[in-house]
């Protein structure tokens, strides 16, 4: 998680510009808000990043002695990215060079600024810049101290996700079952697989089922498995998840859809460990591991009456809520950027993010999570006509989708401080009694009164 000195930090700028006068002029402007290195050619500027390891450079691609040749410039672009793979490089051309940009990008270059430099541009370059290699190098730190590894594809350093890591941690080398909540798409069967592979059980199978995508006339039989004869249609013995995943981990995705009746033979499997198949008449001995999901508050549904309590107290022995897209806001980004690098190709012309496709992604509201980011990021890739991704590539329309969306995510969140309020003043105060009545767990609602800044309520109820 980037602490509030890693935000105020002055980061390392690298000027390699042969004008000196420009050189001057840039390292006077930009000295208030980064540590200056000016560097007058490629000799100067391979000491600097040696000596340094600059965060961010400007790089002017005409460099001299001939500076209507940019082959030195994109000799230096090579040469920096290879000793710093994380420095930021915004390359100056011409007006007339956009190729020359464009090529840049490709071959590795953050962004790009066209000649006369405008300083205010260019501080708003360089502050994006700035900010996403925060988000990289942290996530960097976190891969080498082993706090980020081992979790398939789940990235992040928010506070949200680094306390799933933790847990996940916890609870892996355990056999106790396991409960992950989260809304659709924020990639809960990713947390079940990371649990899976970090435990003793990681070489055994790892087998999901959607409780809410087989048709509930199916669903015993796909789970329990099925004997010859046992129905119409039964022609041969069959094993179901439970039997496939033996010795490993069962992950039952959606458990919320389970039916009632079904509920009742699970419960009965997580309690004796065994199993019968359907037409069957002996119990199966098992040695498997569940891991179930959820994105209905399941407390909720047994207070309807729709879910049995005791089998979810045998299923949340240990809870974990990922949080949605919208409440990891140091991650989008970098999400962005690892979807980018997964689906882009050598067909591929879409290398990087443009300053605007960062800004749309950061304003926008994120509904569908992970998954969502995930789909538009592939979908630039195929639309892209250039290097760089822009709005539009990523689905937002010329109306400024991500503006709309500022303005419905405010009037949620008016909605979510008022009812969470309500419910805090109408428990006098007991944050166990609102959550339920809000449907919400308790991490949630405490994320709530500490987003808001409603300790005053919580004391005055």
């Amino acid at each position: 998680m980037l602490t509030e000195k890693d935000r105020v930090e002055k980061h390392k700028l690298l000027v390699i510009e042969d004008d000196d006068t420009l050189r001057a002029q840039m390292q006077w402007a930009l000295a208030e808000e980064y540590e200056v290195l000016p560097a007058d050619g490629p000799e100067a500027a391979i000491q600097a990043l040696l000596a340094a390891q600059p965060h961010l450079v400007t790089l002017d691609l005409g460099l001299a002695p001939n500076t209507s040749d940019s082959s030195a410039g994109f000799r230096l672009l090579g040469k920096i990215l290879q000793q710093s793979p994380l420095a930021k490089v915004i390359v100056v051309t011409g007006n007339a060079q956009r190729d020359l940009a464009m090529k840049a990008i490709s071959q590795g270059a953050h962004d790009f600024m066209a000649k006369p430099v405008d300083v205010g541009e260019l501080k708003i370059i360089l502050k994006r810049a700035s900010y996403i290699h925060s988000l990289e190098s942290e996530q960097a730190r976190l891969q080498r101290s082993g706090e980020g590894r081992d979790f398939e594809e789940i990235l992040g350093m928010s506070s949200g996700i680094q306390g799933v890591f933790s847990t996940i941690r916890k609870v892996a080398s355990t056999d106790v079952p396991v409960l992950v909540t989260g809304e659709s798409g924020t990639g809960k069967e990713l947390i079940a697989r990371a649990i899976h592979n970090g435990s003793l059980r990681k070489s055994r199978p790892f087998v999901p089922i959607n409780c809410g995508a087989i048709p509930e006339a199916l669903l015993e039989s796909e789970l329990f498995g099925h004997e010859r004869g046992a129905f119409t249609g039964a022609h041969a013995q069959r094993s179901g998840r439970i039997e496939m995943a033996q010795g490993g981990t069962l992950f039952l995705d959606e458990i919320a859809e389970l039916p009632l009746a079904l509920q009742v033979k699970v419960l009965r499997f997580l309690q004796d460990h065994k199993l019968e198949r359907v037409g069957g008449r002996g119990a199966i001995n098992m040695d498997v591991r569940v891991v179930a999901a959820a994105n209905k508050c399941l407390k909720k549904l047994v207070a309807e009456g729709r879910f049995r309590e005791d089998l979810y107290y045998r299923l949340a022995v240990v809870s974990i809520e990922v949080p949605p897209l919208r409440e990891r806001d140091d991650d989008i980004v970098l999400l962005a950027k690892a979807f980018l690098k997964k689906y882009s190709n050598e067909r591929a012309r879409a290398k990087a993010l443009s300053a605007q496709a960062v800004d749309t992604i950061k304003a926008y509201n994120w509904p569908g999570n992970v998954r969502e980011l995930e789909n538009r990021v592939r979908r630039a890739v195929t639309f892209a006509e250039g290097p760089l991704v822009r709005p539009s590539d990523l689905g937002f329309g010329p109306l400024d989708e991500a503006s709309q969306n500022l303005d419905l995510k405010k009037a949620k969140e008016d909605l979510e401080l008022k009812f969470v309020q309500m419910a805090i003043i109408k428990h006098n105060g007991n944050i166990s009694k609102a959550a339920e009545e809000l449907g919400l767990s308790r991490p949630t609602v405490h994320h709530i009164i500490k987003k808001y800044n409603m300790l005053e309520s919580v004391r005055k109820g």
